[in-house]
């Protein structure tokens, strides 16, 4: 980097800090689930066109592309920010709470639309770049399935917009505010989701001998499933397996027909994901078999494992350090068992995903939280990262 050239500061946003906070809790105010987006959509494209974007809306069902020229550069930069909420009940308590009960911003996505259209407002007035800019503002990352990602990659986006490299952003509570967090190759897991119904003969809890308990087979089922991972995986491969559901029955003095089980599937390498898939199957079948019932199963491979490629990570880690000091990057943090359909993207280009530390203690709520709150304090500094990277990425 020439030591002459200027590129944008933290200091350069915090004028912008107030605006960003109202867009910020505006959006938080009117959460909305996936493909959903409507709303926060129009506000995006509104934003973007008065400050001088190409705009396209619609991108993926819900998706919003901004796109913006400097310049005679050849080279183009993606940046990729979410946009839907969580099917939650909020309970901050804030005075932007959400007014659509059910609904709730508790993943900070109403914060990382609001760092890149910061980052958006500044490179259109400053312009100090050369080459093309493109904003993907993505529905429906929380969908698990049929994500937004996938859905404004099928819809043609690095065909209609292309990029050389593209980059997203997560907060990441657990670690101080403007602290950045970085990790070449892979970085987040894949995750897919399983559906299991044990299936028995149900009647009177008074006569257990006539029936045929799914509630029992469905508890060894679980306590069968604390195996996979211990008995069947390299303990040096992260995996999980977490059972998150357990129903069955409505009354105490009733043996149901049915018992229904939810699994949440974590790995990291394609052989260990399919290890677990091949196991968790087997066994459930043959635990229920034990008991004289029988299972069915829908095992839905979801988000695919996040790669960041080396060369841009090594890229973006210098752009943090030059932004906020060696000391509030950590370059090599370790492996995250969360899922994110960024993961997508990176698929189609090379590029990072990042973390951005959200607080520590009574700031640091985890995220899908009904108590979760996105810290403002980084909204100035993730528009100033994001603008610094691409005025570095495409510099003249």
């Amino acid at each position: 980097m020439d030591a002459k050239k200027s590129f944008c500061e933290v200091n350069d946003l915090t004028d912008a800090a107030e605006a960003l906070r109202a867009i910020r809790h505006q959006i938080h105010r009117h959460p909305e689930l996936a493909y959903e987006e409507v709303e926060t959509g129009a506000l995006v494209a509104q934003k973007l066109r008065e400050w001088g974007y190409e705009v396209t809306t619609g991108v993926g069902k819900t998706g919003v592309v901004g796109t913006l020229k400097a310049g005679d550069g050849k080279r183009s930069i993606g940046i990729r920010a979410d946009m839907d909420a969580l099917p939650i009940v909020e309970e901050t308590g804030l005075p932007y709470a959400s007014q659509h009960p059910g609904k709730m911003h508790a993943c900070g996505h109403d914060g990382h639309t609001t760092m890149l259209l910061g980052a958006a407002q500044y490179l259109a007035n400053t312009r100090r770049f050369s080459g093309t800019v493109h904003l993907y503002f993505q529905p429906a990352e929380e969908h698990g399935v049929n994500s937004g990602a996938r859905a404004m990659i099928e819809d043609g986006l690095f065909e209609r917009f292309p990029c050389d490299a593209v980059f997203g952003m997560h907060n990441h509570p657990g670690m101080p505010p403007g602290t950045f967090l970085f990790r070449d190759g892979p970085f987040m897991s894949a995750g897919d989701k399983v559906f299991i119904t044990i299936k028995g003969v149900g009647g009177h809890a008074a006569r257990p001998h006539l029936t045929v308990d799914p509630v029992v087979a469905a508890a060894s089922v679980v306590m069968a499933l604390q195996t996979v991972v211990a008995r069947n995986i390299d303990p040096t491969e992260p995996a999980v397996v977490t059972v998150g559901v357990l129903q069955a029955g409505t009354a105490n003095n009733v043996i149901s027909n049915s018992a229904k089980l939810e699994l949440s599937v974590r790995s990291f390498s394609p052989a260990v994901r399919e290890k677990l898939r091949q196991r968790i199957t087997e066994l459930v079948h043959d635990q229920a078999k034990s008991y004289g019932a029988s299972a069915e199963i829908e095992y839905i491979m979801g988000y695919p494992v996040v790669v960041n490629s080396e060369r841009e990570t090594e890229f973006a880690i210098q752009v943090a350090q030059e932004l906020v000091g060696p000391d509030k990057v950590v370059p090599h943090t370790g492996l995250l068992m969360g899922s994110e359909d960024f993961a997508y993207m990176l698929q189609q280009r090379p590029g990072c995903f990042l973390r951005l530390g959200n607080g520590e203690g009574e700031d640091g709520c985890m995220v899908h939280n009904p108590g979760y709150d996105f810290n403002d304090k980084n909204l100035p500094i993730g528009a100033a990262y994001w603008a610094r990277l691409v005025e570095r990425f495409l510099e003249p």
